[in-house]
């Protein structure tokens, strides 16, 4: 018999329940571990966990694999020893993510924001929208989610362009940025934080973006740097929606708060519908490959990808 950890009581319902030969102790990330600690082998561990509850990994004696409810890895890859595998939950955002990119730069684009301000003042503010439709949309980052955002905007006649780690066919490489910054009306941040992609967006990367161009995070906080997109913020050449942000979250009195042409949510783009449950999923299919000995899925490798 396999023992996992989950998340939650109701985890093992959310997966359909734990596949033949494991059974499931529930660790919700206290400091006292379950009384399984010696025989555990899979642990899917609640999101966002600090590192001292986290770092108590390294005593488990038949730890083998950690996956994930998340897509992103950068708040555990350091606390997983060494021979452990890690893996995520990647594909189970796509479609909540895909809505959230797309409601955020069509109420930039239809001045909602402008006119709630008005409904707010009671005053009648007409004024001339624009469309998504022949918008240069750069997608920076085309995993997963890029590859399930991609048609949504171009369903809406959006003009894309799409970025990954290494150049591929109808797929440009992060090198290429530079020059691909200026024509691009929409940037889109789809990467996960690694020691590569921390900071990229730098005011080196702002600077070569259009005038009025939009940034849209829907990554990490870490991918862009705060100070230097506040001050383009409230110098009024670029406009931002944030999903994420660093500091995450916000402490009272940040600069962001109150910056001009920013539309701001609370990390909120993979909590809509369904998402938990297809985390879920995607764990329960991972612990019949572990089991079967079949090769794991979304295995994060040493670059954190």
């Amino acid at each position: 018999m396999i023992t996992v950890w989950l998340p939650a009581p109701d985890s093992e319902a959310l997966m359909g329940g734990l596949p033949e030969g494991f059974r499931a102790d529930v660790w919700r990330g206290e400091a006292e571990l379950p009384a399984s600690a010696d025989t555990v082998e899979v642990i899917v561990p609640p999101y966002g966990v600090g590192g001292d509850r986290l770092s108590r990994f390294a005593e488990l004696p038949r730890l083998r694999l950690v996956q994930l409810e998340s897509a992103g890895v950068e708040w555990i890859r350091p606390y997983v020893p060494e021979g452990v595998v890690l893996c995520n939950a990647r594909g189970a955002y796509d479609r909540a993510v895909a809505e959230w990119v797309t409601g955020v730069v069509l109420s930039h684009l239809l001045r909602l924001p402008r006119f709630e301000r008005a409904r707010r003042e009671e005053r009648w503010d007409y004024t001339h929208t624009d469309t998504l439709e022949g918008k240069r949309v750069l997608l920076v980052g085309y995993g997963s989610l890029g590859s399930a955002l991609a048609p949504v905007l171009t369903g809406f006649g959006a003009r894309i362009t799409a970025v990954a780690r290494r150049a591929r066919a109808g797929v440009h490489g992060v090198d290429e940025l530079p020059g691909l910054l200026p024509e691009a009306d929409i940037v889109v941040l789809l990467l996960p934080l690694t020691a590569s992609t921390t900071g990229l967006v730098d005011a080196a990367f702002l600077s070569r973006m259009a005038d009025g161009a939009l940034l849209v995070n829907a990554g990490r906080g870490g991918l862009v740097d705060t100070d230097a997109l506040v001050a383009e913020l409230y110098g009024g050449r670029l406009c931002a929606a944030l999903d994420v942000t660093a500091p995450e979250p916000l402490p009272a009195g940040h600069p962001l708060w109150s910056a001009p042409g920013l539309l701001l949510t609370p990390h909120t783009a993979g909590s809509n519908g369904t998402p938990p449950a297809r985390a879920m999923a995607l764990a329960r299919a991972q612990l019949v490959r572990y089991a079967t000995g079949a090769p794991l899925a979304n295995v994060i490798g040493p670059e954190g990808y």
